[in-house]
């Protein structure tokens, strides 16, 4: 039987850099059962404070508040997210989360510092950075992770993502797996065989 999706959101946060944009990314503690160690974007699990789970604004409030917590960026209005994507984890997963992607502009000047007990290290990276990191595999960027950041890397300025962003219609995306030839595939809707895995 499948494990339930928690409700979760998270947050791209944007900055124009001297190479185009820059995302801020921060690395879980490799103390932490659920992806310890790996680089991804400030975000979390939804609390009961936050609002009723079915409610858009609930996430935003999660998003805004976990930026905080974990990386110490105060972003303000939760009513300036724009909302970017939604995944849900595939079914075989012991842990899974149905979760909420947001971008924000980096406030102004601010200067991202990790809480030392969920994330213990806050970076900033162009998007060919993390994409580079990625191919490579000289650090931990799981699938989804690295699947937001592809979009991203066609825009040259933040104004330009975020303008993009407010005319996508959101719809969730539910990978599935499968056995290949090298081990398991991950597949996509849309991508052959997708339907076949259900």
């Amino acid at each position: 039987m499948a494990a339930d999706a928690r409700h979760a959101a998270s947050v791209l946060v944007l900055r124009d850099g001297p190479d185009g944009i820059e995302v801020l990314f921060v690395r879980r503690s490799d103390e932490l059962k659920f992806m310890g160690g790996a680089w991804v974007f400030p975000g979390g699990a939804l609390h009961s404070a936050d609002g009723d789970a079915q409610d858009d604004s609930a996430h935003r409030r999660c998003a805004v508040r976990e930026t905080q917590e974990e990386a110490g960026l105060e972003l303000g209005d939760p009513t300036l997210l724009v909302p970017f994507s939604r995944w849900i984890t595939p079914e075989p997963a012991p842990i899974r989360f149905d979760t909420r992607f947001y971008l924000a502009r980096a406030p102004q000047n601010a200067t991202a510092t990790p809480d030392r007990r969920e994330v213990d290290h806050a970076e900033w990276w162009t998007c060919a950075k993390a994409l580079e990191l990625y191919v490579d595999d000289e650090v931990q960027i799981h699938f989804p992770t690295i699947k937001q950041i592809e979009p991203l890397a066609g825009f040259a300025t933040v104004q330009d993502a975020l303008a993009a962003a407010a005319q996508l219609e959101i719809k969730p995306v539910l990978p599935r797996i499968v056995a290949g030839d090298d081990g398991f595939d991950i597949l996509l809707p849309g991508d052959p065989g997708y339907d076949d895995a259900a």
